[in-house]
């Protein structure tokens, strides 16, 4: 799915809605992450083959960061580069460090991480920079100063307004709302719900009250377990939001089954795939998402233009990402790749994915 038919796809009402080849030598611009930073970028440079990328998700056997690592490794096989896929069984904030530091015992090239915590890897991920390794934080991002850009899936601001919007629109203007989240760390699911609570706070949103913020840590089970627990804790929720593939489709099959189903709303963000059955049998009237894979995808992309010194992260810099089209580098290293889909009944049996 390409960026500009996501874009296109987008529903009028809900913009931006709702977790070995190449050589061993490392690049000039070795050092601190400050200086990598000041590199002069050529966007006229040749990509380069045998770029050796390592993907490290916040965890594996996750669906969704299956789904994001396949686009990686579709990339690199356009590009001609290496991919390896490494990472933790489970989320926690320090989970993903050991491999990091294997990664630089390896050499590679690129690190594409979703951060577990943004701040518990940066020292392993400067200590990469440092070797010469370039560092594309991907759909969870990790601090601005240990990394060289970040992919963000659609702007924090937008996905946080759309899922208060959701709310709002699910509960018919008012009632008791929750939000089932990943972590307690997760980067991006925080950065989220603060807008989303920010948005609470505004005199449209004056008759809807946030109940709580549970954590189902990614996990089916302990998610599928905080869902029930909020609705006995709050026998007149209206809507249950997740931020999180996991945690949407754990909601989802507890509502289902029980006697809450037509009475609670369950919304936010989940792969169409994982959700159709929910659509159709009306549990869930709409959720959106972007196409995970387009992520991983234009990570790689980002990657070998890193190497390949066509970019250095700066502000301004453009570079090509394939079937996704031309982007442009954004503030603090921030490339975004564009509104995700709504999907409701009308339209979720046009994806697989």
């Amino acid at each position: 799915m390409s960026r500009r038919f996501l874009t296109g796809a987008v529903s009028a009402g809900l913009v931006l809605v709702l977790a070995a080849c190449g050589g061993t030598t490392k690049d000039d611009s070795s050092g601190s992450g400050a200086q990598q930073s000041t590199a002069t970028a050529n966007p006229n440079a040749a990509a380069k083959e045998g770029v050796k990328m390592a993907f490290l998700p916040k965890q594996l056997n996750n669906p969704y960061s299956d789904i994001e690592v396949s686009g990686g490794k579709a990339a690199l096989g356009e590009l001609k580069g290496e991919y390896k896929l490494v990472g933790p069984n489970d989320a926690s904030a320090s989970s993903q460090v050991s491999y990091i530091n294997t990664l630089i015992q390896q050499q590679q090239d690129v690190i594409g991480i979703a951060a577990n915590d943004p701040n518990a890897v940066c020292p392993s991920l400067n200590q990469a920079r440092s070797a010469g390794i370039k560092v594309v934080a991907f759909d969870s991002d990790a601090a601005k100063d240990c990394r060289d850009v970040f992919i963000n899936q659609a702007t924090t601001q937008g996905i946080g307004e759309a899922l208060a919007k959701q709310a709002k629109d699910l509960s018919g203007g008012s009632g008791e709302i929750a939000v089932l989240s990943a972590t307690p760390n997760a980067t991006n699911q925080n950065a989220w719900i603060e807008v989303l609570k920010k948005e609470l706070a505004k005199p449209e949103y004056a008759s809807l009250k946030l109940d709580k913020v549970a954590y189902g840590n990614d996990d089916d089970q302990k998610s599928f377990q905080e869902a029930q627990g909020l609705l006995q804790s709050f026998p007149n929720l209206k809507v249950i939001v997740a931020p999180t593939t996991v945690g949407i489709a754990a909601a989802a099959r507890y509502v289902s089954s029980s006697s809450y189903k037509g009475k609670v709303a369950v919304t936010g963000l989940g792969t169409p795939n994982q959700m159709r059955a929910f659509v159709k049998d009306g549990t869930v009237k709409q959720f959106a998402l972007w196409n995970p894979a387009d992520i991983g995808y234009l990570a790689a992309y980002a990657g070998v233009a890193l190497k390949s010194g066509q970019i250095s992260g700066k502000d301004g810099e453009k570079f090509k990402a394939g079937k996704l089209g031309d982007y442009t580098i954004g503030a603090n290293g921030e490339i975004v790749l564009g509104p995700p889909t709504t999907f409701d009944a009308n339209n979720i049996d046009k994806f697989n994915f």
